[in-house]
C-alpha cells in the first residue's frame, strides 16, 4: 500500500521548527484541519517538544495544552498523540485519539506499557536512548546502526507484548535523529528493509531534521522541507506505513509524482 502522510500539530512554544505557530487550542485546530485538506490522512498532535535540550513537562501542563485539540480534532480524522506520559495518553484516549506516539518506546514512564496494554489504540513504538537532554551524547553504536537499532527495538516491543499489548496493536519507528547524529539517520534510511522485515507498521519521521543538512548546508529547518518530501517520495511504495511530516503538502506533492510514474511501469 502507498505510504500515509501523517502531519504533525505541534501545541508547544518551543519545537525545533514551528514552535509557537499553533499553541493555541483554535490555532492548532485551525492547523490540524488544514493539513488533512493538504493530504493527511493521520494528525499527531504534542504538547511537549522533545527536540535534544527540550523542557521536561509535567503530563498536567501537557494535556492541558492538548485536550481541548484532541477531542475537537479526533472527531474529524485518525489522531495520534505524541506523549511519553501514561497518564496522558490515557486521557488522550478516553477523548477520542486513536494512536499513542511513544517517542521513548516505553523508557520514559515505566507505567506506558500497561498503560497501553489497557487501552482500545495502536502504539507507536519509537527508538531512541536516554532523553533530551542526554539523547546525543548516547549517539554511539557498535556495529552497523541499522542493525543495533533494530535489536534495541526488538527488544522494546518484546517487552511490550509481554506487558499486554498484543503485537498487532504495535507500530516500529527507528527513531531519526533521536540519539542518533548526521551520517547514522542515513545509514537507517538506507537499511529501512531490515526494520519493513519485522513484521510491524513502520513510521519515518525525518522531517526538517538535522541531518539533512547534508544536502541543505547551513539550513534552517523550514529550509529543509524539499529534502523532507523527497525522502516521502523515494519511501513511497516500499512498504513504509507512514510518514510524520510538518509541510503535508510538500510531501503530497512529492509521494503523488512517484505514484504517477510507478503507474506509468517507470520502476
Amino acid at each position: 500500500m502507498p505510504v500515509e502522510i501523517m502531519g504533525i500539530v505541534n501545541v508547544t512554544p518551543d519545537s525545533f521548527s514551528d514552535g509557537g505557530k499553533w499553541d493555541s487550542v483554535d490555532a492548532a485546530i485551525a492547523h490540524g484541519r488544514e493539513l488533512i485538506t493538504q493530504g493527511a490522512t493521520i494528525l499527531d498532535i504534542g504538547g511537549e517538544s522533545t527536540r535534544p535540550g527540550a523542557e521536561h513537562l509535567t503530563w498536567e501542563t501537557e494535556w492541558e495544552r492538548i485536550c481541548k485539540v484532541v477531542e475537537v480534532l479526533s472527531q474529524e480524522t485518525t489522531v495520534s498523540v505524541d506523549t511519553y506520559h501514561a497518564q496522558t495518553a490515557a486521557k488522550a484516549v478516553a477523548a477520542g485519539a486513536h494512536i499513542v506516539n511513544d517517542v521513548t518506546g516505553g523508557a520514559g514512564d515505566k507505567n506506558m506499557f500497561a498503560t497501553v496494554a489497557d487501552l482500545d489504540c495502536s502504539y507507536i513504538l519509537q527508538h531512541a536512548r536516554g532523553n533530551s537532554q542526554t539523547m546525543n551524547s548516547l549517539a554511539v553504536y557498535e556495529g552497523p546502526v541499522a542493525v543495533v537499532v533494530v535489536d534495541e527495538l526488538v527488544e522494546s516491543r518484546d517487552a511490550a507484548i509481554e506487558a499486554g499489548i498484543s503485537s498487532d496493536r504495535i507500530i516500529l519507528d527507528p527513531g531519526l535523529g533521536f540519539a542518533k547524529l548526521g551520517e547514522q539517520d542515513w545509514e537507517i534510511l538506507a537499511d529501512i528493509g531490515m526494520f519493513l522485515e519485522l513484521g510491524h507498521p513502520i513510521l519515518i519521521g525525518q522531517s526538517r531534521k538535522r541531518f539533512l543538512s547534508a544536502v541543505v548546508p547551513d539550513s534552517t529547518p523550514l529550509e529543509r522541507d524539499i529534502a523532507t518530501a523527497t525522502i516521502s517520495g523515494l519511501l513511497s511504495e516500499t512498504g513504509v506505513w507512514v510518514v510524520r511530516v510538518h509541510n503535508v503538502a510538500a510531501s503530497a506533492q512529492a509521494i503523488g509524482v512517484h505514484r504517477k510514474l510507478s503507474s506509468l511501469g517507470a520502476w
